[in-house]
C-alpha cells in the first residue's frame, strides 16, 4: 500500500520542519523527490539525507510567489523528469502582529507566499499532471483557518491565507477533476516545527492551548507527513476536495 515508485513529486518549503519530512516520507516510499525552498544550501542538505537512504531526489531555490521562477523551476523539473505526479504545497511564513498594526506590505507578503504561491505552483503543476491524466496536489492549511477552525491572536493574515487555502482547494478539486487530479488539504495542529519555535509563544499560553488538545501533546511532523504520503497514493484515488485536520483532537474539544 502507499507504494509510490516512479512517481515524480515536488515539495515546497522543504528545507526543514514538515516540508523536509513530507520529502523524506515521500522518497521513503519510492518517489523521485524535487526538494525546493527560498533557501537552497539547506535544501541540499534534505536531498543528501535522502540519498543516503537509497531514494532519488534533487533541490532547487524556488520563491513560491515569483511567477516567472516557479515557472522557470517547473520547466526544469520536466526537462529532467519527464513529468510531475505530486505536489505537496508546504511553503508557508508566519508572523505574529496585531491586526490594527498590520501593515500593507505585511499583509501582502503573507498572502503572496502562503495563497497565491500555492496557486501558482498547483496551477502549473496541474498543467504537467493534465498531460498523463493523473495527479495529486496536497495544499497544507492550518486549523487556523475560519468555521470549524480556530482564530489566532496576531495572526489575522495568516489566518485569512490558510482559510483561502482550503475555499481554493475546493475549487480545485471541482475544476481538476475531469484531468484525473485530486486536490486535498491537510490542516496540522499544533506541530513541532521551526516555524512554531520562531513563533516565541509564551510558556503560559503554550499550555492554554495544549489544555484544549485531547492527546495532550504537541505533534510531530512526522505524523502529518504519514496523511501526505496517503493522500498522494493511489489508495486516495477517490478523495477529493476535502481537509483532513492532523490536530490531536484539538477542534473536536
Amino acid at each position: 500500500m502507499f507504494e509510490l515508485t516512479e512517481k515524480v513529486a515536488l515539495v515546497t518549503g522543504a528545507k526543514q520542519g514538515m516540508g523536509r519530512t513530507h520529502a523524506l516520507a515521500l522518497a521513503k516510499q519510492g518517489a523521485k523527490v524535487v526538494v525546493t525552498d527560498i533557501n537552497e544550501s539547506e535544501c541540499t542538505l534534505v536531498v543528501e539525507e535522502i540519498k543516503t537512504n537509497g531514494g532519488e531526489a534533487v533541490c532547487f531555490k524556488m520563491d513560491v510567489s515569483n511567477f516567472q521562477e516557479v515557472n522557470q523551476i517547473f520547466d526544469e523539473v520536466i526537462k529532467q523528469f519527464g513529468r510531475l505526479d505530486i505536489l505537496v504545497n508546504n511553503a508557508g511564513i508566519y508572523v505574529s502582529k496585531p491586526a490594527l498594526e498590520i501593515t500593507g506590505e505585511e499583509w501582502d507578503k503573507i498572502i503572496d507566499i502562503n495563497l497565491k504561491g500555492q496557486f501558482l505552483c498547483a496551477q502549473r503543476a496541474a498543467k504537467e499532471m493534465a498531460k498523463n491524466k493523473w495527479g495529486r496536489i496536497i495544499n497544507i492549511a492550518s486549523v487556523a483557518s475560519g468555521q470549524v477552525g480556530i482564530g489566532i491572536v496576531g495572526g489575522a493574515h495568516y489566518t485569512a491565507s490558510k482559510g483561502g487555502i482550503i475555499g481554493m482547494t475546493e475549487t480545485l478539486a471541482i475544476e481538476w477533476a475531469p484531468f484525473g487530479i485530486n486536490v486535498n488539504a491537510i490542516g496540522p495542529g499544533m506541530i513541532d516545527t521551526p516555524m512554531v519555535s520562531a513563533a516565541q509563544i509564551p510558556e503560559d499560553a503554550m499550555k492554554a492551548m495544549l489544555a484544549q488538545v485531547p492527546l495532550k501533546r504537541v505533534g510531530k511532523p512526522e505524523e502529518v507527513s504519514a496523511m501526505v504520503v496517503f493522500l498522494a497514493s493511489e489508495e486516495a484515488s477517490y478523495i477529493t476536495g476535502a481537509t483532513f485536520y492532523v490536530d490531536g483532537g484539538w477542534l473536536a474539544a
